[in-house]
């Protein structure tokens, strides 16, 4: 039994841009588990289309009970293999990825259509599809379903990601992100706080003690 996925998003800039911030995307800060991008091989076919093959490693942190069924030394990480076909002319990008370790835990096969916005030509449509299989047996449904979660939170950062970086490349990205910026905030008010505390304590300690001297001149 496989687990499958479809969805289907909307970027509101151009197809060009989109292709040109495709090859970009790396690093930005909703993509720190992709470690590294290698090209594997790259050719333009007579018919005009690009195609390329990439070797993508991210890491690939297991659940907990899943570690038990492994070995202490099995890499964290998992390498991709991403194929993409381009057609300029029609302005369509297709890519198609799967892992090529921890196939016995778990593989997971995605295939993204990217296309111009039926209802606005200034915009691109993504069409994905991705299926999660498992071999191991007797928990395979479990590793399914947790292969499934996690690659929905993944393509979250991921839109994320392509969004950053086409603001990046329109020159319209904030020095900080919103996520940096409430994170930032955070650790400032744990900080006031604390400093709020010792502060207090501090003037506790001292108002003890000069009451304590206050009550020993009328001994």
């Amino acid at each position: 039994m496989v687990k499958y996925f479809l969805g289907q998003s909307v970027l509101r800039s151009s197809w060009d841009q989109v292709f040109a911030a495709f090859w970009q995307r790396y690093p930005n800060p909703y993509s720190k588990h992709v470690l590294t991008e290698d090209i594997v091989h790259r050719e333009v076919t007579p018919d005009q289309k690009l195609l390329s093959r990439r070797l993508l490693t991210k890491t690939n942190r297991m659940p907990r009970w899943a570690e038990r069924l492994f070995p202490a030394n099995v890499a964290h990480s998992v390498y991709i293999l991403e194929d993409s076909i381009v057609d300029p002319q029609n302005q369509t990008m297709t890519t198609f990825t799967w892992n090529i370790n921890h196939a016995r835990l778990m593989v997971v096969e995605e295939r993204c259509v990217y296309c111009v916005n039926s209802d606005n030509s200034g915009w691109t449509e993504i069409r994905r599809e991705a299926w999660v299989s498992s071999s191991l047996f007797g928990v395979s449904r479990a590793v399914q379903e947790f292969g499934l979660a996690r690659f929905k939170s993944n393509v979250t950062k991921t839109m994320k990601g392509f969004e950053y970086i086409l603001a990046k490349l329109q020159g319209e990205v904030p020095s900080k992100t919103l996520v940096e910026t409430a994170k930032e905030a955070r650790e400032k008010a744990k900080e006031t706080a604390l400093a709020a505390t010792e502060k207090a304590k501090d003037l506790a300690s001292k108002a003890a003690t000069k009451k304590k001297q206050q009550q020993q001149q009328f001994v």
